[in-house]
């Protein structure tokens, strides 16, 4: 990057230090920063609406959507997620191929699993063997959104039901006798009044998710523990100009310090919404601001 690593091995150790980590190889590891970065901004929200959607299939009163909505919670958090990763990609990568299988080849005929092998025709392959390595990427970032979304969902479902249930049950008795509807109660008085008893839960929710991001390598995801693996290892080709020992402590000690930072900030933030959102409201944390106005 710099115009003084030409010729790496004359350098003094400040500019060698520079352009080793400015090399290709390095950034490698600055953008997997961002691809966790993105990973939690994505799959927060979606995990969250996962989390909605099953607690209020929880405390339906159909009773066969209240078994779905419990089924989820109690089969995927009763699942250890490494378990649960393993099998739900190759699950999900093979039905997405089977169903384009399906509907692409109607005329083959041979059996698609054959053993321990499943085959399907070029044109079910997903992504495609011939397509750029940016949908590769893309495909695999996205199966992995999707898997933590499906993962996390399960316990933020259990988080939000609990909160649900712990709303006076007098306030909802007084939209009722209001003349709302369950569907106006629910959407008016019980959704507004719930994330102040869900936030320490959520908040709680959302530190394991920071800290589960290294499970990204086992969906086939380039993060940043891999890059730190590789680049700080003796035992590797990745860098023949710049040839160094076993730094792996020092990437991870760099990992540590991010973590720490950004679970730091996290904490900040979620301090901040704790406090806007018990303000007026009859909880502990409402009653001290109350008493320290």
């Amino acid at each position: 990057m710099f115009s003084f690593c030409t010729d790496p091995s004359i350098l003094p150790d400040w500019q060698w230090m520079a352009c080793y980590l400015t090399t290709g190889k390095h950034m490698s590891i600055y953008w997997s920063v961002l691809t966790v970065l993105l990973l939690l901004a994505i799959t927060a929200p979606t995990a969250l609406a996962f989390g909605f959607a099953g607690a209020s299939a929880a405390r339906s009163r159909i009773a066969p959507l209240s078994w779905l909505g419990r089924g989820y919670v109690a089969v995927v958090r009763g699942v250890p997620d490494i378990a649960f990763f393993l099998f739900f990609v190759i699950a999900l990568d093979q039905m997405i191929e089977w169903g384009r299988h399906k509907v692409l080849c109607p005329e083959w005929t041979d059996p698609i699993r054959q053993g321990n092998d499943f085959i399907v025709c070029q044109a079910a392959k997903m992504p495609l063997g011939n397509a750029p390595q940016w949908m590769h990427e893309t495909y695999g970032f996205a199966i992995a959104v999707f898997t933590f979304a499906i993962v996390f969902g399960a316990f933020a479902a259990n988080v939000l039901f609990g909160a649900m249930r712990a709303v006076p049950r007098a306030q909802l008795e007084t939209a009722e006798s209001y003349g709302m509807s369950p569907r106006q109660t629910f959407w008016r008085v019980l959704v507004p009044q719930m994330w102040v008893f869900a936030l320490p839960g959520l908040s709680n929710l959302w530190m394991v998710l920071i800290k589960a991001t290294p499970l990204l390598f086992l969906l086939g995801v380039e993060d940043i523990v891999y890059w730190a693996r590789e680049l700080g290892g003796t035992k590797t080709a990745r860098f023949t100009d710049y040839p160094h020992g076993d730094w792996r402590m020092w990437y991870f000690l760099a990992l540590l310090v991010f973590y720490l930072i950004f679970t730091r900030i996290s904490e900040i933030v979620l301090g901040r919404l704790m406090t806007r959102l018990t303000r007026g409201q009859a909880t502990t944390g409402g009653e001290q601001q109350r008493k320290a106005a």
